[in-house]
């Protein structure tokens, strides 16, 4: 296995994670069907999930993991500063397209700072 096989993997796997988010964001959280199905029946599961996912993006959970994750990770060395950054990029592309633009940004940017970095000893 390359070396370069995870950073290959991270850009086909980030973009899709982004429009799994946007379809989450638009197919779920925005649809007016799945508005008036809540208000009529609040006890479904999907009500519930939907429900849980707003509280997530109202207290900013994604955002503020997606920060302390890359901070984390431009401040480690090695291999698991590299994980906290991509942990970073897991939890921001959510919170970017999910509401948390504020805190999301910063930490993928740091994330991403992260990523590209030369390792200390080249």
């Amino acid at each position: 296995m390359s070396s370069r096989f995870p950073v290959i993997l991270l850009l086909i796997v980030l973009p899709l994670w982004l429009a799994a988010s946007y379809g989450a964001r638009y197919g779920f959280m925005e649809d007016a069907q799945w508005v008036g199905i809540c208000v009529d029946e609040a006890n479904r599961w999907q009500c519930q999930l939907r429900a849980n996912l707003g509280l997530l993006i109202h207290f900013k959970v994604m955002g503020w993991g997606a920060l302390a994750a890359a901070v984390l990770g431009f401040v480690l060395p090695g291999r698991a500063g590299w994980w906290l950054a991509v942990l970073a990029l897991v939890f921001g592309f959510p919170a970017l397209a999910l509401y948390n633009t504020g805190l999301a940004v910063f930490a993928v940017v740091i994330a991403g700072l992260r990523l590209v970095r030369a390792p200390r000893g080249a």
